[in-house]
């Protein structure tokens, strides 16, 4: 059979779930002719070296490609077209198709969870995820806002009362990401109770200081991983067709 590659597209991506992830995958189905690689680019200008592969089957795209990207594929899946985002990209019939399995991902997640009192949501940060995640909010009637360095509402400006009416937070941001595990974004703690329902993004470490601080304050917290296993496995389902 021939060569088969997959891999991650991003920028300074020493370690990566997707790796470990789909390689554990073909171990366990006995695909030997399959692997999956890092495509680390400085820049998206040098994404032809990466896509003029031949063997190369299915992509996923992290931080910081997940839009610029888009001009360089064929085609968009619907949620992708909505969104504004890739993560995933097939690579088909000689066509580089673009999807976006975080909200597939992330819609999982967010339903483990959710209560009917979760009407009102705080999107923390304005990045490709949390485009995902407006996407999902809005697919269950959701009403959110952004609360990011450029946006009106932002990190210097939040007040307890929003946070106190929107029982729904999503931190979005890289902030605390491992190793810096004791960074957390600027956010009015106080105003946290157990009626909320806060998700994290990160999946490294699986508790990060953001929701340490919100736990405390007696909400229900997940982290980023099973949305992360759910966006793979989606990837997965994408390139197997």
């Amino acid at each position: 059979m021939e060569k088969q590659e997959f891999g991650l597209l991003g920028k300074n991506i020493s370690y990566s779930f997707s790796k470990k992830y789909f390689e554990e995958k073909f171990k366990k189905l006995f695909l030997k002719n399959h692997s999956y690689n890092f495509f680390d680019i400085a820049d998206i200008e040098h994404i032809n070296s990466v896509i003029d592969n031949q063997n190369l089957v299915g992509m996923n795209v992290t931080i910081p490609y997940k839009q610029a990207i888009i001009p360089f594929l064929d085609e968009l899946s619907k949620e992708a077209q909505q969104i504004g985002a890739v993560n995933c990209v097939s690579f088909q019939n000689g066509k580089k198709i673009g999807y976006n399995t975080d909200a597939f991902g992330f819609e999982k997640t967010l339903l483990i969870n959710k209560k009917d009192h979760h009407k009102k949501a705080l999107i923390l940060g304005d990045g490709g995820a949390a485009k995902a995640v407006k996407y999902i909010l809005d697919k269950h009637n959701i009403e959110h806002q952004t609360v990011s360095r450029k946006s009106e509402i932002n990190f210097e400006n939040l007040t307890e009362d929003l946070v106190k009416e929107s029982l729904l937070i999503i931190q979005t941001t890289p902030v605390g990401t491992f190793p810096n595990v004791e960074d957390f974004v600027q956010f009015p703690f106080d105003a946290i109770t157990d009626k909320h329902y806060v998700i994290d993004l990160i999946y490294n470490p699986s508790e990060t200081a953001f929701l340490r601080h919100c736990a405390e304050k007696g909400a229900t917290t997940l982290n980023g991983f099973y949305m992360l296993e759910q966006q793979a496995e989606k990837a997965w389902q994408i390139w197997k067709g």
